[in-house]
């Protein structure tokens, strides 16, 4: 991970208000009340050390891991994003700047964001991240359908709308065929930060689900939104 403008503590410890769901012989979920973006990628690399670092090895933990939290406040980059779609100082961002082994340009995250970070090893489903990214489009379409919500692809375009409005932006990054990154469901979060830049480098509006459903939560979103997971990816719940 790139550091760039003022990044958060190198030595911040895993997120508080940790919850543990296992599916039997299956799939791990983990869901983090708030978590920084170094301490997810630091309990990954944990579960990919368990598995000795390679896909062809790795533990069936390691395989089928679900990683759901929200972010503190920053401002993410794709490996080749870039910063024109940035309307501030990167040496001066307003919120912590970085840029991220993923695909994709500039994106926000926020408290009120549902994160989901699926760790798949595509070869034992398809080796296509086109196939890829329209499973995890296809995650939340299913929890709108759930909230008697009609949600859109866009032709050409990566993630899901509502009414023309972008909800959920979808970057992933890939070793070996085993997946990094996901995507970000806005449900309740402050879109204020999102005039800051142009989110994924597309002059579009951006939306949150409580627009459509007030008083809904991420609390409310994360199990439906692992049940979708696990069975797109076959994991028995």
């Amino acid at each position: 991970m790139q550091r760039l403008g003022a990044l958060e503590n190198a030595n911040s410890t895993l997120p508080s208000g940790k919850a543990f769901l296992h599916f039997p012989d299956t799939c791990a979920f983990f869901g983090f009340a708030l978590g920084r973006y170094r301490n997810a990628r630091r309990h990954r690399a944990k579960e990919d050390k368990a598995g000795g670092g390679h896909a062809h090895t790795a533990s069936s933990t390691a395989e089928k891991l679900l990683l759901l939290l929200e972010h503190p406040a920053c401002y993410t980059l794709g490996r080749g994003a870039s910063l024109e779609h940035l309307h501030f100082d990167p040496q001066h961002p307003p919120a912590p700047l970085h840029r991220l082994d993923r695909g994709g340009e500039v994106t926000h995250h926020v408290p009120g964001q549902l994160v989901a970070y699926p760790v798949v090893d595509l070869q034992r489903h398809q080796p296509d991240l086109h196939w890829y990214l329209r499973q995890l489009e296809g995650m939340v379409i299913d929890v709108l359908e759930q909230q008697g919500l009609s949600a859109e692809r866009r032709e050409g375009l990566t993630g899901v709308w509502l009414e023309g409005k972008k909800v959920a932006a979808i970057g992933v990054g890939c070793r070996r065929w085993v997946t990094q990154h996901g995507l970000a469901l806005n449900v309740s979060c402050d879109l204020a930060g999102f005039e800051a830049i142009t989110p994924c480098g597309l002059s579009l509006p951006v939306g949150r689900l409580d627009q459509w459903r007030p008083g809904v939560t991420v609390q409310q979103l994360q199990q439906p939104l692992a049940a979708s997971c696990c069975k797109r990816m076959g994991w028995s719940a």
